[in-house]
């Protein structure tokens, strides 16, 4: 398959410093500062607080903000509000939630004592309704530590505080809302049940019947439904979202989410194409990355790699950007990686020169694409050293971050099996894919990815098709569509291995689906015309 230069191009300038004045612009301008005053379309609602008239109103401008995580503005907005009024104990609450930023990852290490700071000056101020204590006192938990290892136990500690309030004022949406997003925070990955989702999407239906413009509740909704076997639960609030909130960056991007989940691809590709727009207008980088991912992810799946590598170049540009959070360059190194393992550019993985975050989970999306490409391209020894970075990073996560230190294992058990399947030693190779399938299998995808770099059970089904495994290979094939449908690789991957297998009918079936899938395809790719060929066979 042809190398694809502009991937080598964009990862070189990943490596690059744009120069001292250029990179300080960059982090004053869209990491800090520079926020506009937000626009109107962000919904409606009313959370009331004991605060003079003019807090008040400031307070719902804030909260708008918030239920669509527009970190930056609800900070500025909160800020507004003790402006008008110092003595508005939640005003600080509103300050402090605001520094949580994405509530599906632990806080910057510096926003926790700013955090506790401003809920203890809440405490001091005294809140003046229970309701306005249970919300301070349930939000302490989450700033109660700065140990990364103790924060999962603190989200459950605030989701049960956000319970008992809610049983305390059960008719009240606000607390009612915030219960729910609480209970998908303390969702555990390895839940199969998803009981609390179920929960929250519960609690959330209700609420929409009775406050169909809050932003917060079709927000929800998506983070609660964003799981395989939930998704199509999830499809109202998508289509709702975007329309409800237009001018907030994260609300036009979290319908892909849900479209992302269930294979929608061009309507994932559009609401992400109008976040990324919107975000930049605003100077929100994060958001704007965010959104190019999950777009980038979209174009792939429909053989549109001339867009996706436009992509690319756009956002070169960010090259020496500093993410305010850790989780912040993700976007950045899964990208590059993407194109190359998505068209099985195997030498250009091999050479992906991304620049290091120091982040060990975010780093590791290019020492597994490096470590896969070599191995694939028939140089395991060259893998080696991408191997061994995969299983420091996942050691240096060990008693701080167990989600991502699993999600780390699973990305180097799978280099590992390539690596020793190149060798000759495919059974090995075949165990090893076997296990970090299994393993990929019983936990989720975090919200920052629109799904797995390269699913570890697609990486099987390969495997076995390049072992004459045909049945089996389909069978994987078809498995990965149950979790991710619509991915190119897969639908492809089953219509060939039912071909090899003699299966015609089978085959004709993917291949008319994968046709499909690439009508916009803007570039050659063998894939495509081999399946458009055998569905046009007499």
């Amino acid at each position: 398959m042809r190398s694809h230069a502009a991937i080598s191009r964009w990862a070189l300038a990943l490596g690059l410093a744009l120069g001292p004045a250029l990179a300080q612009a960059q982090q004053h301008d869209h990491t800090h500062g520079g926020t506009p005053p937000p626009p109107a379309a962000l919904g409606t609602l009313h959370f009331p607080v004991s605060c003079t008239p003019e807090a008040q109103a400031a307070f719902d401008d804030a909260m708008k903000l918030q239920h669509s995580f527009w970190y930056q503005a609800a900070d500025q907005a909160h800020r507004r509000v003790l402006e008008r009024d110092p003595s508005c104990a939640m005003g600080y609450w509103g300050q402090a939630l605001a520094l949580l930023r994405n509530p599906f990852s632990p806080p910057p290490p510096n926003a926790l004592p700013q955090g506790r700071a401003l809920l203890e000056q809440a405490q001091r101020i005294g809140a003046k309704t229970e309701r306005e204590a249970g919300f301070i006192s349930a939000l302490t938990f989450l700033f109660a530590g700065d140990d990364m290892p103790g924060h999962r136990a603190r989200v459950v500690q605030y989701a049960q505080a956000m319970e008992a309030l809610s049983g305390r004022l059960p008719d009240d949406p606000e607390v009612a809302i915030t219960h729910a997003l609480s209970l998908v925070m303390a969702a555990s990955p390895t839940d199969k049940t998803y009981a609390n989702q179920l929960r929250a999407g519960d609690i959330l239906e209700r609420e929409y019947t009775r406050y169909p413009q809050h932003p917060g509740i079709s927000h929800y909704l998506i983070h609660a439904y964003d799981v395989p076997a939930l998704a199509h639960k999830g499809i109202a609030a998508a289509e709702r979202y975007a329309a409800l909130a237009a001018d907030a960056p994260h609300a036009l991007h979290m319908p892909s989410h849900i479209f992302t989940r269930v294979g929608r691809w061009d309507d994932s590709i559009e609401t992400n194409r109008r976040s990324a727009e919107t975000a930049r207008a605003r100077e929100e980088v994060f958001d704007e990355l965010h959104a190019l991912d999950y777009m980038v992810y979209g174009y792939l799946q429909t053989g549109r790699s001339e867009a996706a590598r436009r992509v690319l170049d756009e956002v070169a540009r960010y090259a020496a950007w500093t993410p305010p959070t850790a989780i912040g360059g993700y976007a950045l190194t899964a990208m590059p990686a993407r194109l190359a393992l998505e068209y099985g550019d195997w030498e250009t993985a091999a050479r992906l020169g991304t620049r290091r975050y120091d982040v060990p989970f975010v780093d590791a999306t290019t020492h597994f694409a490096r470590a896969v490409g070599a191995a694939r391209a028939g140089r395991p020894e060259a893998a080696a050293a991408d191997v061994e970075a995969l299983r420091a990073a996942a050691a240096a996560l060990q008693g701080r971050d167990a989600y991502w230190q699993e999600q780390v294992e699973i990305l180097r058990v799978a280099a590992e099996g390539w690596v020793v399947f190149t060798r000759g030693e495919r059974d090995a190779g075949l165990a090893l894919l076997r296990e970090a399938a299994d393993r990929e299998g019983r936990t989720e995808k975090h919200p920052v990815t629109p799904g797995p770099l390269f699913p570890a059970r697609e990486q099987l089904a390969e495997m076995l098709l390049m072992t004459n495994r045909h049945a089996e290979a389909r069978r994987e094939f078809e498995a990965v569509q149950q979790t991710e449908p619509n991915r190119f690789r897969a639908v492809y991957g089953a219509g060939r291995a039912a071909e090899l297998a003699g299966d015609r009918d089978e085959a004709r079936r993917h291949y008319q689906r994968l046709v499909q899938l690439a009508e916009r395809a803007d570039a050659p790719r063998p894939e495509i015309e081999q399946a458009r060929a055998f569905v046009n066979q007499r």
